[in-house]
């Protein structure tokens, strides 16, 4: 349960890293890279998308914001911290002649959440484009940032009633596809837009359905099992543990172990906990 006090205030996300992307060729070199359309973006929108391998995998995901400075566009893109010198490295490798900077403004800018209304300070205010129930988030000088913050544990049980997964916990970069992590649900992927790293990949998945795991949101009972936990259905291992908070939490799952020991009413168990699936 979420007081309305934690709610109204900021949430310090000091897990994440801010990168600026500006130039006169910086939309059309993101458009070119990323899932999802950043060409219809009006100033001060967000929009989630990711960049993936040439085989379809997530390298990177990322919320990515327009800006207008000085009279042009630019972008920021708000990405794991611990990501954001690989990522400014990335993008600056398919750059090659185009007339793009990048700069990572990890250590100026700070990231903060409100879960309730948005906020009325001198800040990049925007929605968050992945669910309401994750409210706005705010980029702001550190120096400017507001002394008086709630606790990360509210925004994680948040994250986790939303069923947003956090790279690195409840899916592996590099490793999973973007419909394992739900972006095709969490308005992560352009469908329609034109080509992209990884585009083939992603359309063939979308269009035969052949996603064969996926991350789902579980309840469990007892202490929560520790990411990485196996969740098994008498011998036959169904999934993983991710994030855990509040008696919830997010897996990744094979969708038709868990659809068979469901239809036989085999009950799942990670470590000590027993889970129950809410998808």
């Amino acid at each position: 349960m979420i007081d309305a006090l934690s709610v109204s205030a900021p949430i310090l996300l000091t897990d994440r890293g801010v990168l600026r992307v500006g130039g006169p060729q910086c939309e059309p070199f993101l458009q070119d890279l990323v899932s999802n359309d950043v060409t219809t973006l009006a100033a001060s929108e967000a929009r989630y998308a990711a960049l993936l391998t040439p085989q379809g995998k997530i390298l990177f995901d990322m919320i990515i914001i327009a800006i207008e400075e000085d009279g042009a566009r630019g972008f920021l893109i708000d990405c794991a911290r611990d990501q954001a010198a690989d990522l400014a490295k990335r993008l600056g490798f398919y750059k090659l002649r185009a007339k793009v900077i990048i700069e990572d403004v990890s250590d100026r800018m700070a990231v903060l959440a409100y879960l309730d209304a948005a906020p009325q300070i001198d800040a990049i205010i925007v929605r968050d484009p992945r669910s309401e129930l994750l409210g706005y988030r705010v980029y702001v000088a550190r120096e400017h940032a507001p002394a008086t913050q709630a606790s990360i544990e509210t925004y994680e049980t948040r994250r986790v009633e939303a069923g947003v997964p956090r790279g690195g916990v409840d899916f592996e970069y590099g490793d999973a596809f973007p419909h394992e992590a739900n972006l095709d649900q969490l308005n992560g992927i352009d469908f329609k837009k034109g080509c992209y790293v990884g585009q083939e990949v992603v359309s063939r998945m979308q269009h035969r359905g052949t996603a064969r795991k996926r991350v789902v949101k579980v309840a469990f009972t007892g202490e929560a099992p520790p990411p990485g936990s196996e969740i098994k259905a008498g011998d036959a291992l169904i999934g993983t543990m991710g994030s855990s908070a509040g008696g919830r939490g997010l897996a990744l799952v094979r969708l038709d172990r868990l659809e068979e020991a469901k239809a036989a009413g085999v009950p799942f168990v990670a470590c000590d906990a027993s889970i129950t699936s809410e998808g």
